[in-house]
């Protein structure tokens, strides 16, 4: 396993819609490796592929405890079948929007169908933190970041300061 760059807003590539796999072979499972170790050591709960420059349709998500047992979960091609009418507020951050966080009202459960890292086709019914986990990935893969469900004038509070940020990381010194 290697840990992968994360891409940080504002870049296109975030943007864009990722792309179905194929099928689940070597690749696609040293991908989602890379993607685990890459999530924990940032660290974060969520990761999608686009996140490190992939646009393909992989999740990797890991909503354990520190003093848990990992419990990482695989989601190749999701698809949210289900959202409930139910609303939960969560605050969100985001590897991609570096310490930036803001309250998100998302539908409290969700029903999502996606392949695992095996190959299988799977079903998960998700609600609490794992089903808002799962909808902020998801719209990873559809060019959504969560800033984009606050206001216009927090959205681009949040972007001008990442813009700054990046300016500054990428100043030489000597």
């Amino acid at each position: 396993m290697s840990k992968k760059k994360i891409v940080i807003e504002p870049d296109p590539i975030l943007r864009k819609k990722s792309l179905p796999f194929e099928k689940v072979d070597s690749e696609v499972k040293t991908l989602l490796n890379d993607m685990l170790e890459t999530m924990y050591e940032a660290p974060g709960i969520g990761l999608a592929a686009v996140q490190i420059g992939i646009l393909k349709r992989a999740i990797v998500i890991d909503i354990s405890k520190e003093d848990e047992k990992k419990n990482p979960i695989f989601l190749i091609n999701p698809t949210i079948r289900f959202k409930s009418d139910k609303r939960s507020i969560y605050e969100e951050g985001c590897l991609s929007l570096p310490g930036h966080f803001a309250k998100i009202e998302r539908p409290a459960e969700c029903d999502l169908d996606y392949i695992d890292y095996d190959g299988k086709k799977r079903n998960l019914k998700a609600k609490g933190l794992m089903a808002t986990c799962i909808q902020h990935e998801v719209d990873h893969l559809n060019g959504v970041l969560f800033i984009d469900y606050l206001s216009k004038l927090k959205k681009d509070m949040i972007i001008k300061k990442l813009v700054k940020q990046k300016k500054e990381i990428n100043k030489i010194v000597l």
